[in-house]
């Protein structure tokens, strides 16, 4: 780990007065807040990230979850994992994203992790982490050593030549069904950016990883209200039963009356660049008997764009058998 200077934000205009003097965007930038720091460390001390400056937010006023006029759900940039998954309302009427966060990490770390720490998490890729091989996301430029190599768990969907690592967070799956809108706040003041945008393919520019700019700071998290009758479900196959993050998760939000899907939401994790919508499933869900036959058309629809590589062919099926088992189940007791 490389030496750096250490500061303390104690209200947002004072971090976003500090990240401002970021001399890029890119995510591992000259200048890093950190909050649970259960990411952000751990690649410090690979020097994969080297901050001349790193930024505490802890002390940030951001850490509630409150119920909204309309219904929906505000969450703080603050809030930790563990308080997230198990608040009641999340719990009864996002029950997707209890699940999602429980399925991943370990106690400990979920205690620690935020969620803007967790809409920011990056990458799992060996070649992302190993300073000694070539990585566009790290260094860009350099050639993605993972697209020759060692690639049974990285992506299939939104890839490029460039890049083929996965986005490796459960909740942001999750967030995802949800429609969340990520709430920021920088020096050109605040702005809205639904969950869908805020995440970039990698392109020909792998290093840019989200839409924030120096000195953004993210300030909550918003959800809509759940549809009336609207059940949710997140199923994460993975090598191991905990501590292992995904090779094809499927977070489901449907609505089903009298036997037919009158809406539903799909997003996929472990097999896509950014938390994976997939609205050409949903087309073949919504106003669809709840039929295993029309769970497969949509399961074939969301990876009909799927571009395997040498070892990871097989998450084709398995990401379809995801989907598939989650609508079964989310849809069993509608």
């Amino acid at each position: 780990m490389k030496l750096f200077e250490l500061s303390r934000a104690d209200d947002p205009g004072q971090a976003i007065a500090a990240g401002a003097k970021a001399t890029t965007a890119q995510q591992g930038a000259d200048i890093r807040f950190i909050a649970g720091g259960t990411t952000l460390i751990d690649l410090m001390k690979l020097n994969v990230e080297a901050p001349q400056k790193v930024v505490d937010v802890t002390h940030l006023p951001l850490a509630k979850i409150e119920t909204l006029s309309d219904g929906g759900l505000k969450i703080g940039a603050m809030v930790r994992n563990s308080d997230l998954a198990y608040h009641p309302i999340v719990r009864k009427d996002y029950a997707v994203l209890s699940e999602a966060i429980l399925s991943g990490a370990s106690p400990q770390l979920r205690n620690m992790a935020t969620t803007a720490g967790n809409l920011l998490q990056r990458t799992r890729c060996m070649y992302f982490r190993d300073t000694t091989m070539p990585c566009n996301k790290r260094e860009p430029g350099s050639g993605c050593a993972a697209i020759t190599g060692v690639n049974r768990s990285l992506a299939i969907l939104g890839t490029s030549e460039h890049c083929i690592a996965t986005n490796p967070s459960d909740m942001n799956v999750a967030l995802a069904a949800l429609e969340a809108i990520i709430h920021i706040r920088g020096t050109k003041g605040d702005r809205s950016v639904p969950i869908s945008d805020f995440h970039l393919l990698p392109g020909d520019t792998p290093q840019r990883e989200t839409v924030l700019e120096p000195g953004d700071l993210i300030i909550h998290v918003t959800l809509p209200p759940p549809a009336p009758g609207s059940r949710s479900f997140y199923l994460k196959l993975r090598d191991r039963a905990s501590y292992e993050f995904a090779l094809a998760s499927a977070a489901v939000v449907v609505t089903v009356d009298g036997g037919k899907i009158t809406g539903a939401r799909v997003a996929l994790g472990g097999v896509g660049t950014k938390p994976w919508r997939s609205p050409e499933a949903e087309t073949e869900l919504t106003g669809q008997a709840a039929t295993e036959a029309v769970f497969r058309k949509a399961a074939d629809a969301a990876l009909r764009d799927a571009k395997p590589q040498s070892q990871n062919g097989f998450k084709v099926e398995l990401a379809k058998r995801c989907l598939v088992h989650a609508l079964k189940l989310v849809t069993q007791t509608a």
